[in-house]
């Protein structure tokens, strides 16, 4: 593929860039996540894309390339697998969305979480779920039992899908994040129908490209739930009035009354993985109360995955 061209039409600035054509979008992105893109190329290609902004046939166009290169997992019997992507790790407030996992699973709906992490400023979401002794699977056969048998696996996303890690993973040689970024949130390793996918924003301009694609992907029996990120974590923001948006055989479904008001919810600072463990365990056992805007996420999800 000679990139310059491509170069040329996407590096022309916010108002001057072009859209790559469908053929286009996916071939490259192919290559991007094949590793075939030298360096130089890969950088520029990357930081045009983010300064221009992704539109809607180039993100399904790199969907489709990414979903062509993800491993596939056989689904459990029952419920559809709820997909939770983890990225961040927490920086300010207790992470909680391994709670949302462990309330899904205690309802036996299979929960799958995939991610990695990178910041440096951050606790891991991975060193935290170890602390709730929610290890990540050593192969893809272990994940399926451990979906099969517990209900809830984790994955790193070396694992299902190599490319896409690396491209993820240049984010601190580049200073910013990537078109990758968006799109691993949108995987999917179950065969269509079987998965929900927890599309988790942060940034109001991804609800608008996220709502237009999810239509489309969850054509033909698909599950999704499109709503705000805490600190980048698919987990309901505790304080905010609650976004949740399901989409289920392409269509937008109604999950949550859209006068709900922000709370005044408290927020644990318990950051470090032990403490924030701890909170969550507490919160398992009863000891200390499940935040509303949780329990209408785990609501949202288990009719998603179960109509």
């Amino acid at each position: 593929m000679d990139y310059a061209p491509l170069i040329k039409e996407l590096g022309r600035g916010a108002r001057g860039a072009r859209d790559l054509t469908r053929e286009q979008a996916e071939s490259l992105f192919g290559e991007m996540l094949d590793g075939r893109v030298p360096d130089m190329e890969l950088g520029a290609m990357l930081i045009a894309l983010r300064v221009k902004g992704e539109s809607a046939d180039e993100v399904a166009s790199f969907l489709a390339a990414m979903q062509a290169r993800t491993a596939a997992l056989k689904a459990p019997a029952g419920p559809r697998t709820v997909l939770l992507p983890s990225f961040n790790g927490a920086r300010k407030q207790a992470n909680l969305m391994p709670l949302v996992a462990k309330l899904l699973a205690r309802e036996g709906l299979p929960v799958l979480i995939f991610g990695r992490h990178d910041f440096d400023s951050r606790h891991s979401p991975f060193e935290l779920l170890d602390a709730l002794d929610l290890p990540a699977s050593a192969s893809m056969q272990e994940a399926e039992q451990r979906l099969r048998d517990e209900r809830l696996a984790v994955l790193p996303l070396q694992m299902l899908n190599p490319g896409l890690n690396s491209l993820m993973a240049l984010r601190p040689r580049l200073g910013v994040r990537n078109s990758s970024h968006s799109l691993a949130k949108l995987l999917d390793p179950f065969p269509t129908g079987r998965g929900v996918r927890v599309v988790a924003v942060t940034h109001p301009e991804y609800l608008d490209s996220m709502s237009q694609a999810l239509p489309a992907l969850t054509a033909g029996g698909g599950r999704a739930l499109l709503m705000r990120a805490s600190e980048g974590e698919a987990y309901a923001h505790l304080r905010r009035k609650a976004h949740l948006i399901g989409f289920q055989d392409g269509r937008t479904a109604p999950l949550h009354p859209a006068d709900t008001a922000d709370l005044d919810w408290p927020l644990s600072p318990a950051c470090v993985p032990a403490d924030n463990a701890a909170l969550i365990q507490a919160m398992l056992d009863g000891q200390e109360t499940i935040p509303p805007r949780i329990a209408e996420q785990v609501a949202a999800l288990r009719l998603l995955a179960t109509n």
